[in-house]
């Protein structure tokens, strides 16, 4: 049930400034009305109720959604302006997979991989706190079930939980997300947006698919096209990219940060489209661990950190396809990372959806640093720099970069088509021998 209240005798009120990881984030938000919520009931269909109050109070206002499931059946727009939502309770997509793989019922704000999104958040200066009780379930067992014998790509269909599409000042606090089907969060076209506190599930526990990765794609965040990102205090438990660093993206702070299972976090795929430039630079990581689950929850555990490009040469078209795209990757450090018997800890590879004997990426590696580095391997590779020999990788360096091979194996430091390295224990070369 929806309540609106005005607020008596209420001034605009300013929020003092916050220093949040580094550099403070100023917004005003004039509270001129509050809006309350309550869940419907089980059965009972909640989308109107929700949107009746984002529409009401989601500008110059403050929403409260209490603790409960609030059913959401169709696609949802939050615009929010100068406003703050309190989100006490779970917004409960409902799993009915074949509605929402139609995509006329689903927004495509998310121009890479043709994505679909059920759930969008636009506007500026505002603020959503889940308060560590709400946030959205994505029932994604059903859907991870339901693709168990069905082909899986890129621009299926298959929903992203929480869109920030178009936001400007934008605070994420202590939200959780249960089970998304496919990615958990994606942030496209954005600036200044800080999410402080995710909490991302996408854990089977259907038996007749344990020791399998039924989870494939439940990334916990893609970035694109978006200015001054900060992520502090994520756990994420998926089967892909536990965050995944889009073309575009520039000016980003990631800090305290646990991966669990999947393949660790990602720079790309970059270069996908022909006629595009994906630039990513000035990108500061750091408290990072990478941590392997038991093999019949997640057996993949794949990397630390891994920065990937589709080659220089057209093989089909996107979302499925692609290549021949430019850019560069620029001023990376990385640092305090602990790997917990991940396969390879440090890898790059340019021969996304092709292969080494195609025309070579032009899209180029450089300034990247690894620093305070600890944990081990699954086997003796410890890092793999395959770069593209048309511009090579250049500016990489490694300090403090403790990370073993498996036990009884010389580690192996792979280097191809890389110009400047520094800091390294043992030689970096074509074959990893020393």
């Amino acid at each position: 049930m929806l309540f609106l209240s005005p607020l008596h005798a209420m001034k605009p009120k300013n929020f003092v400034p916050s220093l949040i990881v580094g550099f403070f984030l100023y917004f005003r938000i004039i509270l001129g009305k509050e809006c309350t919520v309550t869940p419907l009931g089980a059965g009972q269909d909640d989308t109107d109720q929700v949107l009746a109050a984002i529409s009401q109070c989601g500008t110059n206002g403050t929403i409260t959604f209490t603790e409960g499931s609030f059913n959401i059946t169709r696609k949802m727009t939050w615009e929010l302006n100068s406003a703050k939502v309190n989100l006490f309770g779970y917004l409960n997509f409902i799993p009915d997979i074949e509605y929402w793989l139609n995509m006329s019922n689903t927004y495509q704000v998310v121009f890479i991989q043709s994505q679909s999104s059920w759930f969008v958040v636009t506007g500026s200066d505002f603020e959503i706190d889940a308060h560590n009780t709400g946030g959205i379930q994505g029932n994604g067992q059903i859907w991870w079930d339901f693709f168990s014998n069905r082909t899986r790509e890129d621009g299926d269909g298959r929903p992203i939980s929480l869109t920030l599409f178009n936001a400007t000042r934008g605070v994420v606090r202590d939200f959780r997300i249960d089970a998304q089907p496919f990615w958990c969060n994606c942030i496209a076209e954005s600036d200044d947006v800080v999410y402080d506190g995710m909490l991302c599930n996408a854990t089977n526990t259907n038996p007749e698919f344990a020791g399998t990765n039924l989870v494939p794609n439940t990334d916990g965040l893609d970035t694109y096209r978006s200015n001054n990102v900060t992520l502090v205090n994520w756990d994420i438990t998926c089967g892909d990219d536990c965050l995944a660093i889009k073309g575009n993206t520039t000016n980003l702070t990631v800090r305290n940060v646990t991966c669990n299972g999947g393949n660790g976090i990602a720079f790309g795929s970059l270069g996908q489209y022909v006629n595009l430039s994906d630039v990513i630079e000035n990108v500061y990581m750091e408290d990072l661990r990478m941590v392997r689950l038991p093999s019949d929850v997640q057996p993949n555990m794949g990397t630390g950190v891994y920065f990937k490009s589709w080659t220089g040469e057209v093989n089909g078209t996107p979302p499925t396809g692609g290549g021949g795209g430019t850019g560069h990757v620029r001023n990376v450090t990385i640092q305090n990372v602990n790997v917990d018997q991940v396969d390879i800890p440090v890898h790059v590879y340019q021969t996304n959806g092709g292969s080494a004997s195609e025309t070579p990426s032009t899209l180029m590696f450089s300034g990247l640093h690894f620093d305070n580095w600890t944990g081990n391997a699954t086997g003796n590779t410890i890092l793999e720099f395959v770069c593209s020999p048309a511009v090579n990788c250049t500016d990489l360096s490694f300090e403090l970069f403790n990370v073993t091979p498996a036990a009884n194996e010389a580690p192996r430091y792979i280097c191809q088509n890389v110009t400047s390295i520094t800091g390294l224990q043992a030689p970096c070369n074509a074959t990893g021998e020393s």
